[in-house]
């Protein structure tokens, strides 16, 4: 078994990769993430011993660097927002107006972020990464029925939740 050039690998999937950071994170965190995923990729992938699914191996250490940021996350304090805080957000800087389908996309991510996390996982891994079922399933740490079950809720969920 030869190993491509690090690279290569790179070259093939990063676009995509980080597109599921950065959907999964935020625009802020996950470029961390993304660069969290290559550099955890890299160390690992000399003792690599299978060829056969790197798509889906950089997809499952992108997966559980973005849970981390999320469990870091949650157990970090939140100041207390100043005044009314309208239209601030979390951070308290004021939120720019958008245009509709901006505005249609915001809600719909904003959706997908509360969703519960392996549904979260599951629609993103299956939408932005373009995922068959058993690489989602190695991702999640669950069965591929299990999978398609959580990518079928998100998106029930979803239905009720966004209207376009």
């Amino acid at each position: 078994m030869i190993l491509p050039p690090f690279q290569q690998l790179l070259d093939e999937h990063g676009a995509s990769l980080h597109r599921f950071c950065v959907a999964q994170a935020g625009p802020v965190h996950g470029p961390d993430c993304f660069q969290e995923t290559l550099l955890a990729a890299l160390r690992a992938y000399p003792e690599l011993r299978s060829t056969t699914n790197l798509r889906g191996w950089l997809f499952t250490i992108a997966h559980h660097k973005v849970l981390d940021h999320h469990r870091a996350v949650a157990r970090r304090p939140v100041a207390a927002l100043v005044g009314d805080g309208i239209g601030a957000g979390r951070s308290g800087a004021p939120v720019p107006e958008a245009s509709p389908a901006a505005a249609t996309d915001h809600e719909l991510w904003s959706a997908v972020a509360a969703l519960p996390g392996k549904q979260r996982g599951a629609v993103a891994l299956r939408f932005l990464g373009d995922l068959p079922y058993a690489d989602i399933a190695a991702a999640l740490g669950c069965s591929e029925a299990a999978a398609r079950q959580n990518v079928r809720a998100g998106l029930a969920s979803l239905r009720t939740e966004v209207t376009r």
